[in-house]
């Protein structure tokens, strides 16, 4: 498995919210919905996204912009438009002067102007409930914006007309629709020379490093060790551990020891196994030592971390 592969499977999307907005200039939106991974993308039109800190950034049709984190960011029709509605977590909106609008929109998943609107825009938030999503998360820049290729506007174009039905599992599909989209999008991220990418999404394709990452992502639980990895890796144990923390910027045992840590947090949240099946599962001899070494990272024990981060879909 690389690297990738593990961080988006924590972050597929699971009941995702997935809107079709049109509108007509002059148009400004604030979302401020605490999505920690938004997706966007122009069907017709352009639009524009500001967000403190970083330079107003232009979609237009064939972009698709992810927007991590959940700090609040602007859309308008052309930079610096004032946002007339404020968008809230669950989708509640609302005009800037407080006035409560209701998204009755022109049919299914469906919300703006007159359907002939001038922009388009279908726009998909991910709620992510996973720490290896998280890795993720802070990989990201805030904004990032890629063309999309000629696949990429095939799936985009049965997104759209799979949102206008009313078809059996049809949640399913949209999510998985959107994943797509999401993977097409950071794979061509990732295949860009950009230094501003982090050390452990670059190594992928490093000789040495490369498949190191892979076996532990492969078999977390394994007892590895810095001279195994190194074997494995074809190098010797203090070239192989230099050039690991060179390009990971981390030691071999620290990342690995993250990885697990991660792991863990998911099996914690997601499932009733008891702290001696996860410590086994992650590659921990006893609860006691994965307890240990989760406070150390979490600040809190993994059975508190498990009542306060398990969510409804997990707690039936």
């Amino acid at each position: 498995m690389d690297v990738l592969t593990g961080l988006l499977d924590g972050a597929r999307a699971r009941g995702a919210f997935l809107l079709r907005s049109v509108l007509d200039p002059p148009w400004g939106l604030r979302i401020q919905d605490e999505s920690p991974l938004s997706l966007i993308t122009l069907v017709k039109g352009e639009a524009w996204i500001r967000r403190a800190g970083e330079p107003d950034a232009r979609i237009g049709v064939g972009d698709v912009a992810v927007v991590s984190g959940i700090q609040p960011y602007d859309m308008g029709d052309q930079p610096g438009r004032p946002p007339q509605v404020i968008i809230h977590p669950g989708q509640r909106c609302e005009a800037v002067d407080g006035t409560e609008m209701r998204m009755t929109g022109q049919g299914v998943r469906t919300w703006g102007a007159a359907p002939d609107g001038a922009t388009v825009m279908i726009s998909g938030t991910y709620q992510m409930h996973s720490e290896i999503g998280r890795r993720l998360l802070d990989a990201l820049p805030g904004v990032l914006v890629r063309p999309a290729e000629a696949g990429d506007r095939a799936l985009i174009d049965l997104l759209v007309r799979e949102m206008a039905g009313t078809e059996p599992a049809q949640d399913l599909v949209l999510d998985r629709l959107l994943d797509l989209a999401l993977v097409s999008v950071l794979r061509s991220w990732l295949s860009s020379p950009d230094d501003g990418r982090p050390g452990w999404l670059r190594a992928q394709g490093d000789p040495v490093v490369g498949p190191a990452l892979r076996l532990i992502h492969d078999d977390p639980a394994y007892g590895w060790t810095v001279s195994s990895l190194a074997s494995k890796a074809g190098a010797s144990r203090a070239a192989f551990a230099r050039r690991f923390t060179e390009i990971v910027g981390e030691p071999p045992m620290a990342y690995l020891a993250g990885w697990r840590l991660s792991l863990a947090a998911d099996l914690l949240r997601q499932g009733d196994a008891t702290l001696e099946a996860v410590a086994r599962q992650v590659g921990y001899g006893s609860a006691f030592s994965l307890s240990s070494a989760f406070k150390r990272l979490y600040r809190t024990s993994p059975q508190e971390y498990r009542r306060r981060e398990v969510t409804p879909a997990t707690a039936t």
